[in-house]
């Protein structure tokens, strides 16, 4: 493995879960184009089995919808909410769907979709497709949701989403200290050297559109969160605070200055996003949705504090997020960012080590403090258990955005405040996550037994989409 993209990492796509909605609507998608589209009057019949996390909490987390509008064709970085809506009445009322390349299906989730709690080998959140034409069995695959949105086959194979980076890039890296060795030897930022991984030159123009792409949805979703108000879905009754704790702190300023300080500006940001999450708005992966929050709260709040022009804004955005790139790869490589594997160290933990790493960076911190920093805030996070009340990404999900986004400053402060050398390095914090990972009981990696997740307010809960 050599590394992963700025998209594989940063993708657009929709609440309340990369692994949970955006990964099956993906994997449903790909199954279907697979089949022959065929006109004839005979459907393809498809059944769908959820093994493991998925089948534990993906109700929750819209599982059912998400699976629906992917055999429609539909891709999470594209789809609104109302195609899923649109999609599961469809199913639910007719048990047909007309796919949009022509596919003609059988399927009534009541009847075509199962549930089997029983984690398979490869990973904890699999799903088994199946389908027949006139009764006659012709496919059958197996996929694994592995955290933000990526998809893997049985052999492992990654379904194409991104960028993953490939053996032929000038500077493979596997670890920090690899990472950082190639910084030192040739005289490059570790952004500079993620671009150059990703075969782009350094002096176009074009290079940052992406990134600023990225920016924009990431930028629009705090917006909306801040701007909306009232009851989240799904049954727990949840009211959004984002809105009220931004006219708050609106209230408390003065003059032209940004309100309140970067933490407090960044806290509130990181719950506007992931209010927006949990009720199945449009964001992007950081790396994963239940912890979207953090990296863009942390640039948001940075930029509000120094008064850039469009092209000061183009190049630290450019710059926080390739070096976030180069740290969640990191983690994807060594450990996981799938709540579902190593609990919720593996999504906020890592997305705030990203976050802490991209402020250092546009800080103007050196590769070792960048990394000292990316340290400190997973370091801070290492056990955390992924045990959301009602399997929803709601409680503690919202807040623990905030918070981790609060610790990301913190860790950028401390690492700049330093010299580059520290006792525990980053490689050794992503492999005690990895190691804790396996530790865990699984009552408290995404499945609703335990935790938090029991202990919490017993009530119904209903998926987003239906």
């Amino acid at each position: 493995m050599q590394g992963f993209a700025l998209n594989d990492i940063f993708k657009i796509g929709i609440g309340p879960s990369s692994s949970h909605t955006m990964g099956p609507m993906h994997a449903a998608q790909h199954f279907l184009s697979g089949l022959d589209v065929c006109h004839a009057t005979e459907p393809y019949r498809i059944e769908v089995t959820l093994h493991g996390s998925l089948a534990a909490t993906g109700e929750g987390h819209g599982t059912p919808g998400a699976i629906t509008a992917g055999l429609m064709g539909h891709h999470y970085d594209t789809v609104t909410l109302v195609d899923i809506e649109l999609a599961w009445e469809i199913a639910m009322n007719t048990g047909r769907l007309q796919s949009l390349a022509g596919h003609s299906i059988q399927f009534k989730p009541t009847d075509a979709l199962h549930r089997d709690t029983r984690p398979l080998p490869n990973h904890p959140n699999g799903m088994t497709f199946k389908a027949w034409r006139s009764n006659e069995f012709i496919a059958e695959a197996q996929y694994f949701s592995v955290g933000g949105g990526m998809v893997e086959d049985q052999e492992g194979r990654a379904l194409a989403t991104g960028d993953l980076v490939d053996d032929e890039t000038p500077f493979p890296y596997a670890s920090m200290d690899q990472l950082v060795a190639w910084c030192d030897s040739e005289d490059l930022s570790i952004a500079q050297l993620q671009a150059k991984n990703e075969h782009l030159c350094l002096r176009s123009e074009s290079r940052d559109a992406h990134a600023i792409t990225l920016w924009k949805v990431m930028s629009e979703c705090i917006d909306r969160g801040l701007s909306t108000e009232g009851e989240l879905p799904g049954g727990l009754r949840v009211k959004r605070r984002a809105a009220a704790l931004w006219r708050r702190l609106l209230s408390n300023s003065q003059g032209d200055k940004a309100p309140a300080n970067q933490a407090q500006r960044a806290m509130v940001y990181a719950m506007a996003v992931n209010e927006e999450n949990a009720a199945g708005g449009r964001l992007v992966t950081a790396p994963t949705n239940g912890a979207a929050g953090i990296v863009p709260a942390v640039l948001r709040a940075h930029l509000d504090e120094h008064r850039l022009n469009s092209a000061g804004i183009n190049r630290h955005v450019s710059t926080f997020l390739r070096t976030a790139t180069a740290i969640g790869s990191l983690f994807k490589m060594n450990a996981s960012i799938s709540g579902a594997e190593v609990g919720c160290q593996g999504e906020v933990g890592a997305a705030a080590s990203m976050a802490a790493a991209g402020l250092t960076a546009v800080m103007g911190g050196s590769p070792r403090q960048i990394e000292n920093a990316a340290e400190i805030a997973v370091e801070h996070c290492l056990g955390l258990t992924c045990d959301p009340i009602g399997g929803l990404v709601q409680v503690p999900c919202i807040e623990r955005n905030g918070m981790g986004a609060v610790k990301a400053i913190a860790a950028s402060d401390l690492a700049l405040a330093g010299d580059g050398q520290f006792m525990i390095s980053l490689d050794q914090v992503i492999d005690t996550v990895r190691e804790t990972g396996k530790d865990m009981d699984s009552r408290y990696k995404e499945t609703a037994r335990g935790g938090l997740a029991i202990h919490g307010l017993k009530i119904p809960v209903t998926a987003v989409e239906c």
